[in-house]
């Protein structure tokens, strides 16, 4: 019968690898990444849970990694017990390069640790110096045999997942060490030194980042991307994660994610700067879900109930009435609040500014970046008040990048006419109302 494996044919030994490997994948859904975007709060349970529960649920064997960590042993310990609460049996493994040389050779190598991570339903790399990841399992861009052994788990349908740095090597590329986002922005990608090799856990060609609207890394992402030839990218916000299945992504925990898709994207080389027109940005929320070959976004239910909004509606109606300037389009989470902003007011487009100003407003030696957001035919998204605050999800927001000159310094104090008498102040200023949000 097909699909049959009949115990009398094989010798008692590998009878007991084959049904070890039938019995652990029971309960396991297809390879799965989980990229979490760093900072994971450990009473974030949504996430926490959603690792165990993808490797299995209760008594999933886990191996975790601290190989990225400053202190790896310290790392691997609090992770562990945060899926163990879970409901997990998670173990860490003392992988990482503070280990003497040949002591770590050997720890790559060694059967019983190789056995453990072949036993696992799921493996878990914590955050850090990414490059202490790849350099310890894929040095000089070779696998060894714990990489290898990791693989297996990921292949027959197990789970690897990853904050900060154990996100960032989830990617064929990676940025290895490239905190300046402006420097980037500005031209400087060398090899070896912002760029480097991940491990590819989804496929060559998703690319990965983390920290994403904290730190406004897409001002790092596009520049990647366009120089490596990758068309789609996605950035996860802190406490936040992608379960990445094949095509498919689904964002779960705090905040969410942006999708960036330059499959319709052109620059100009002639400029002799980074530039970039008619780049795709979706940004996706908890429960919301993508899939990541056609850019199609499923929103979750909650977002769903209350109603698409489509700016091309005849009944359309916008709840923001202002077009602002954002003076700082790489500042925390101002990307994802500019999109929400244009989604959800009659502004066909909305600016922003990249620059890196002196003490004193002067200029400093680069040029300036303006991002210019626009409504296309396709820009949809929804609304949800469910979870207590203002929580969209915007659809397909076009994007064009350009080099700009700043002028300096970009402003100047406003000084009284000589003689004017100066006024005090008064005893009580009056206080304003802010608004409680949308009706």
């Amino acid at each position: 019968m097909a699909g049959v494996v009949r115990q009398s044919t094989l010798h008692p030994r590998r009878w007991a690898v084959v049904a070890g490997l039938l019995l652990g994948s029971v309960g396991v859904h297809a390879q799965t990444a989980i990229v979490i975007g760093g900072a994971l709060k450990f009473d974030n349970d949504a996430v926490w849970q959603r690792v165990v529960d993808e490797a299995g649920g209760p008594q999933a064997r886990f191996v975790v990694f601290g190989t990225a960590a400053a202190n790896p042993t310290r790392s691997a310990a609090q992770i562990a017990d945060a899926l163990n609460r879970r409901g997990a049996k998670a173990e860490a493994l003392a992988i990482s390069p503070q280990l003497p040389t040949d002591q770590l050779a050997a720890a790559l190598r060694d059967p019983a640790l190789l056995d453990k991570v072949r036993s696992a339903r799921g493996v878990f790399f914590s955050g850090g110096a990414q490059e202490h990841i790849t350099g310890t399992f894929q040095p000089g861009g070779r696998p060894t045999p714990m990489l290898d052994a990791i693989w297996e788990v990921y292949r027959r349908g197990g789970v690897v997942a990853g904050t900060s740095a154990g996100a960032a090597i989830m990617s064929r590329v990676m940025f290895r060490d490239a905190q300046d986002v402006m420097e980037v922005l500005g031209g400087q990608l060398r090899p070896g030194r912002e760029i480097d090799q991940g491990l590819g856990f989804v496929g060559p060609d998703l690319f990965i980042d983390q920290h994403f609207l904290k730190r406004g890394r897409i001002g790092r992402m596009l520049p990647l991307m366009v120089a490596q030839g990758l068309r789609v990218g996605l950035g996860v916000e802190e406490n936040s994660a992608a379960v990445i299945k094949a095509d498919q992504a689904e964002v779960i925990g705090a905040r969410g994610a942006l999708f960036v898709d330059l499959r319709e994207a052109r620059t100009d080389q002639t400029l002799g700067a980074f530039n970039l027109q008619n780049a795709r940005l979706s940004y996706l929320e908890r429960g919301d879900r993508i899939d990541l070959k056609t850019g199609v976004v499923t929103a979750s239910e909650a977002k769903r109930s209350s109603g698409l909004l489509d700016p091309a509606a005849s009944d359309f109606k916008p709840y923001f009435k202002n077009e602002p300037f954002y003076p700082d389009i790489l500042g925390d989470n101002t990307i994802a609040q500019a999109m929400a902003q244009l989604l959800d007011s009659p502004a066909s487009e909305l600016r922003g500014l990249a620059a890196r100003l002196g003490p004193q407003g002067d200029v400093r030696g680069q040029p300036g970046f303006e991002f210019r957001l626009y409504k296309g035919p396709d820009t949809r998204g929804w609304f949800t008040g469910a979870f207590g605050g203002e929580d969209y999800t915007v659809v397909n927001v076009h994007l064009d990048v350009r080099p700009v000159r700043v002028n300096s310094p970009m402003y100047a104090p406003i000084v009284a006419p000589s003689g004017a008498p100066l006024s005090a102040l008064p005893s009580a200023l009056p206080s304003a109302s802010s608004p409680t949000g949308r009706p």
